[in-house]
This record gives structure tokens, C-alpha cells and sequence, in this order.
């Protein structure tokens, strides 16, 4: 069998309105045009700005795991014998045997990165430089309107357009999110101070800073403070980690703390009454904003290599602080901090900084402010996202059978698995099956040991039923003595 997808051997009329048009060319609707490649007559096409796929490239520090294993590709969790698979990627390299005897379930995110740059180079109907400045309803066609632009290698506009489709899926991604009292240290060009996403930009200035801060308890803090461990020489380490957790917590990373990231959990969270999904979200931070144990190891054993000739290294680990102001102080910058628990405070001098302040969800405002009338939202101004990763529209929309489907947009509605690359084949195959109307890609009904809620207190009538049973809502009984 030949490792080299084939094209596709549907081409549209000139002209004819599109089956779907995604917005974004991320990892999520990467695995959705993935997937949609092989289905007969399915009409697509994805616009991105940027001029090639990217995932996030100031961060791709040498050594560096995704938190997922590689089976969290762009497809295989829903079709394994896709073409486009990460150890197809593998073999059409001649690497499988070195991956084979490396024994790596979590692979590098660089290679990752390149994974997915491979599919976006091989998989047609993707276009870049291509703008999309908005969508919105066409009630005399029963069609939405993609409004886009297309861009020169300046970033000019070269080219406007506008695409018909029955659905559209937004995969927009997120964007860094720099907190209010950080703001006016990356407001300022002349100060160096940068979001993590930028890091390996400018990490020779970094390195060459005579003190530096790392803002920011995850991951990607840890993953900075560490890069720039290893880079300074002992004694002369210069650096401070703070962060407003209590601890440098590790991410939750058991088994069955892992099946909140499965469709089971998605479900439950989804039917959940909106009050009780917000606390949750608040709740359930180290299960997706903790640290990767293998990293929190790696930097206690830099500390530690460096006291084996007496003394302790000038890196202080600060948790439970938040910064209250930041600003320039001659040439330095000073950061004012509170201790959370203590309810200290106190000012840290700093030559430079670095925010691993995280990710925000991208604003679907702008694109979608023509669609803002027929939009539903919930009590705090969201929108509001069906069990089918549908915006709730108009029924006079939703009627005609056209949907906009989000991909993580959709946390407050489906819970922490909303970001998480494991889900992204499962709802790209869930997606397509409402889409085409029938069961392109059989999902499994089952994928969880835990049984969220006692309405899915049902046992499946075989061990492994080949063909999962539908799910039907049962009344509960309420339980004796009132619990």
C-alpha cells in the first residue's frame, strides 16, 4: 500500500457553494481537513493568514514533549488507517525503525510541528494567505457568506473573495494573554519584557540579560526557567520563577485523571447546568495548567548538579505571589509583588522578563459580528455551543441544516478537554458525521473506566459490543433517605 495520500478525485464547479469552509489552519482543523480528505463529494475548503503552518515556534525548545502521546495526532484516535497518520509521517521519512527502537510515547514537539507541516504541505484545499474578515447569513440562498482576502508575501492585500457554504468551522486558535498589570511592560518597546510564546526569538538577549524573571507556574514557565538554567553558568544564574499557584504543582497525570479528557467526560461536562461547569473549570486547573512531572524533575536536578561543590544556585523559586504593578525603574524593570497567603508585599529589580502568563481563546467577535443578531448566549455573554460543537443559532438557521461548528472555542460549554490535541480527531470525526448527516466515522460509546453522573449508570449489554448500543435518557430514582 502506498504511504503517499492521493489527491482528491472531487473537484467543484466553478463557483458552487462549498460543503464547508474552515476559518484557521491549526492542529484542529488540520485533523479536519485530514479527515474530510477521503469522503466522496464532500466539498471543502480552509483559509489561514499565515503563509505556512506554524505551532508555536517560540517555544519549540530543544527537548521539549507534547503532554500527549503520539497516538494524539491529527486522526488516529478516529481513524488509524488514515494516510495521514503520524507514523505514515514516520515511514514516508524511513524512520519508523529508529522511532521504534527510541520507545518514546511522547515525542518532541518539534516533530510534532513537523508532522503537522507535512500533512498542511501534502493536503490540498488548504489556502493560505488567506484572510478571512467575515461571515455572515444569506437568507435568499439558505447559505452563509465567507468574506476573504488574500495576502502577498508583504502581507498586503492582494485579492477579496467571498465563498457560499452550507456549514463553516472555526478553528482560530488562541492568542497569549498578557495579565492587566503585566500590560504596560509589553506596551513599552524599549523594555525586555515578552510573552513565552516568543521566547526562543529573543533568548540570546535573554541569555545575556543580567537578571531575569519568569512570570507564569505551568508548563511553559517551568519549560523557560529550565532553557535558561542550563544556559547560564553556576553561580551566576541570576533568576527568579514566580507564579500565583501555591505550589509548582505537577499536572494530573494518573489514569483514570486522564479521563477527563475523554468524549465520556465532554458529554457529562456538556449537560452540566452552566453555574456548576464554571466552578468546575475554576476547580480542575492542574489537570491542564500543571507541570509535566518529567519537567518538574529536570529542574530540581539543574538546582541540585549545582550545589554537588557547595553553595545553592542564584535561582529562587517563588510560588503564591502575584504581581500587583510592573514598571520601568531607570533602566530596570520593577515588578511589585503580594504574596498571596502571607499578605506580604514586596518589589523584585529585574533586567528583563518573561511572561508564561498562558493562552486566550481568540474573540469570535469580529468574525462573526454580522452574525451577531442570530447568535444565543448564555447568562455571561457567551455563545452558546450545542452537544454537536454547533453555535446555537436562529432556528430559522439551524432549520435550514447550514451550522458553524467551533474548535476550541467551546471550553466553558465542553469542559478541559476542549483545548486538548487527544480530543482533536474525535471531534473533527464528530463534526463531519453531523455534517454528512451519517456515520462517516464510527465513534466509539464508550471510552471512559469512570462513569461520570448517575444517569449514565447503564451497563452495556456486552463486554465489547462491536457496534456500540444507542444511549437513551432514563428517568433517575431518587435514592432512599434522601442521599
Amino acid at each position: 500500500m502506498s504511504t503517499t495520500p492521493h489527491p482528491p478525485r472531487h473537484e467543484p464547479e466553478p463557483g458552487a457553494p462549498r460543503d464547508l469552509v474552515g476559518v484557521g489552519i491549526g492542529p484542529f482543523n488540520l485533523s479536519l481537513a485530514a479527515l474530510a480528505h477521503p469522503i466522496p463529494g464532500l466539498d471543502t475548503v480552509f483559509y489561514e493568514q499565515r503563509p505556512r503552518f506554524d505551532w508555536h515556534p517560540g517555544l519549540l525548545i530543544d527537548g521539549t514533549r507534547l503532554q500527549v502521546p503520539f497516538l494524539a495526532d491529527l486522526v488516529t484516535l478516529a481513524d488509524p488507517t488514515s494516510p495521514w497518520t503520524f507514523l505514515n509521517y514516520l515511514k514516508t521519512r524511513d524512520r519508523l525503525f529508529p522511532f521504534y527502537f527510541a520507545e518514546r510515547f511522547h515525542i518532541q514537539r518539534a516533530e510534532y510541528d513537523a508532522y503537522c507541516r507535512w500533512v498542511s504541505e501534502n493536503l490540498p484545499r488548504l489556502r493560505f494567505r488567506h484572510r478571512v474578515d467575515a461571515v455572515r447569513w444569506n437568507p435568499g440562498r439558505n447559505l452563509f457568506e465567507v468574506d476573504h482576502t488574500r495576502l502577498g508575501p508583504d502581507g498586503e492585500a492582494r485579492a477579496t473573495g467571498r465563498t457560499h457554504t452550507r456549514a463553516v468551522v472555526l478553528g482560530i486558535g488562541t492568542e497569549p494573554h498578557v495579565p492587566d498589570p503585566l500590560r504596560p511592560l509589553v506596551d513599552a518597546p524599549d523594555v525586555p519584557a515578552l510573552h513565552a510564546a516568543d521566547y526562543l526569538t529573543h533568548r540570546d538577549t535573554l541569555l545575556a540579560a543580567g537578571h531575569v524573571t519568569v512570570v507564569g507556574s505551568g508548563q511553559s514557565g517551568a519549560e523557560v526557567l529550565l532553557d535558561l538554567l542550563r544556559h547560564r553558568p553556576p553561580g551566576r544564574e541570576r533568576l527568579h520563577w514566580i507564579g500565583r499557584t501555591p505550589a509548582f504543582a505537577p499536572m494530573e497525570y494518573s489514569k483514570l485523571g486522564l479521563e477527563h479528557f475523554t468524549p465520556d467526560y465532554t458529554r457529562y461536562f456538556h449537560a452540566l447546568p452552566e453555574p456548576v461547569r464554571d466552578r468546575l473549570l475554576a476547580a480542575q486547573w492542574q489537570l491542564h495548567k500543571g507541570i509535566g512531572a518529567d519537567t518538574l524533575a529536570a529542574v530540581h536536578d539543574e538546582l541540585y548538579r549545582r550545589t554537588l561543590h557547595g553553595g545553592w544556585p542564584d535561582a529562587h523559586l517563588v510560588p503564591g505571589v502575584r504581581v500587583r504593578t510592573a514598571g520601568r525603574n531607570g533602566g530596570r524593570i520593577e515588578l511589585h509583588l503580594e504574596h498571596v497567603q502571607q499578605g506580604t508585599r514586596s518589589r523584585l529589580t529585574t533586567d528583563a522578563v518573561v511572561l508564561a502568563t498562558g493562552y486566550r481563546q481568540r474573540p469570535l467577535d469580529r468574525i462573526l459580528a454580522d452574525l451577531d443578531p442570530h447568535l444565543r448566549r448564555d447568562s455571561r455573554g457567551r455563545p452558546r455551543i450545542d452537544a454537536r460543537h454547533r453555535l446555537v443559532l436562529d432556528p430559522a438557521i439551524s432549520a435550514t441544516g447550514c451550522a458553524v461548528h467551533v474548535q476550541n472555542a467551546e471550553t466553558h460549554t465542553h469542559g478541559v478537554g476542549a483545548p486538548d490535541l487527544g480530543l482533536a480527531a474525535w471531534r473533527s470525526a464528530s463534526i463531519l458525521n453531523t455534517l454528512t448527516g451519517r456515520e462517516v466515522y464510527r465513534l466509539p460509546g464508550r471510552t471512559a473506566f469512570t462513569t461520570f453522573g448517575l444517569d449514565q449508570l447503564h451497563p452495556h449489554p456486552h463486554p465489547c459490543p462491536q457496534t456500540p448500543p444507542a444511549r437513551h435518557p432514563r428517568e433517575l430514582t431518587p435514592l432512599a433517605d434522601g442521599t
